[in-house]
C-alpha cells in the first residue's frame, strides 16, 4: 500500500488536474444539501440536479414536503431511481427535523445519521459542505482510486477505506481530498474505462500498470 507521502503526492497531482474540485450538487442552505445528498443515493449528480431545480422552487422547508401527499412528493421526484423508497425517507426525514431539531439540520454526523435515509457518506458530505466540519465522505469514486491506487487494500469496507484516507491524510485536508478524489474518480479514473496510457500517477498506480501489461499482451 502507498505510503503517507506517497499518498500525499497523489492529492498534490489531483489538485493540479482539478482546482476547483467541490461539491457538485446544486442546493442554496444545509437543507437543501441534505435532500440532494439523500437523492443522490445510485443516481447521478446531473440528474439530480435537474429534478432539485424544480423541486426546490416548490419545497423550501420541511413543513412543505408534509404538506403535500406521498403520491404527489413521489412524481416530483419519480426520474430519480429508487423514488419510493427516498419520498419516504424524505417525509421522515423532514418529521424528525421539525420534531427533534427545531426545523433546523443538525450540524454534527452523529446527530445527522440520526435522520431517516441519511447513513455515514451523506452525514460526512453535509457535515463536511456545509458546516466545514472535517469529514472524508466515501463514495462509489473515492472507493475505486483509493483502492485502484494502492491507498487501501482491495478487500477494505467502505469504512475502512474511510479509516484509512483519515489516517493518511492531514485532517485540514479531509475535506479538499473527498472532493478531489471524487473528480479524478468521475473525470479521470473511470470504472469502465480508466485513462491510464496518460495518467500521471501511473508510475505509483498497481491497478493501471496491470491494465497497461493487459494491454500490451492482448495488442502483441
Amino acid at each position: 500500500m502507498l505510503n503517507k507521502k506517497q499518498v500525499q503526492h497523489c492529492l498534490e497531482v489531483m489538485e493540479e488536474m482539478f482546482p476547483e474540485a467541490q461539491c457538485e450538487l446544486n442546493h442554496r442552505n444545509p437543507f437543501e444539501l441534505v435532500i440532494a445528498v439523500l437523492l443522490s443515493a445510485q443516481c447521478t449528480d446531473n440528474l439530480v440536479n435537474k429534478v432539485t431545480a424544480s423541486l426546490f422552487a416548490k419545497y423550501k422547508t420541511p413543513e412543505d414536503y408534509l404538506a403535500v401527499s406521498l403520491t404527489e412528493l413521489e412524481q416530483d421526484i419519480k426520474s430519480i431511481g429508487l423514488y419510493r423508497n427516498k419520498a419516504k425517507n424524505i417525509r421522515k426525514l423532514c418529521q424528525m427535523l421539525i420534531d427533534d431539531y427545531g426545523g433546523e439540520v443538525p450540524r454534527t454526523k452523529t446527530e445527522l445519521m440520526k435522520l431517516a435515509g441519511v447513513g455515514r457518506k451523506t452525514a460526512n458530505v453535509v457535515a463536511s459542505v456545509a458546516f466545514n466540519e472535517p469529514a472524508i465522505a466515501v463514495d462509489t469514486h473515492v472507493e475505486r482510486v483509493a483502492k485502484r491506487l494502492g491507498i487501501c487494500r482491495w478487500k477494505d469496507s467502505v469504512l475502512e477505506v474511510e479509516e484509512t484516507l483519515m489516517k493518511k491524510v492531514p485532517k485540514e485536508a479531509w475535506a479538499d481530498t473527498h472532493h478531489r478524489m471524487i473528480f479524478f474518480g468521475r473525470y479521470h479514473c473511470k470504472a469502465r474505462n480508466p485513462q491510464c496510457p496518460e495518467c500521471p500517477l501511473l508510475d505509483l498506480c498497481r491497478e493501471g500498470q496491470k491494465r497497461m501489461k493487459k494491454h500490451e499482451t492482448i495488442k502483441n
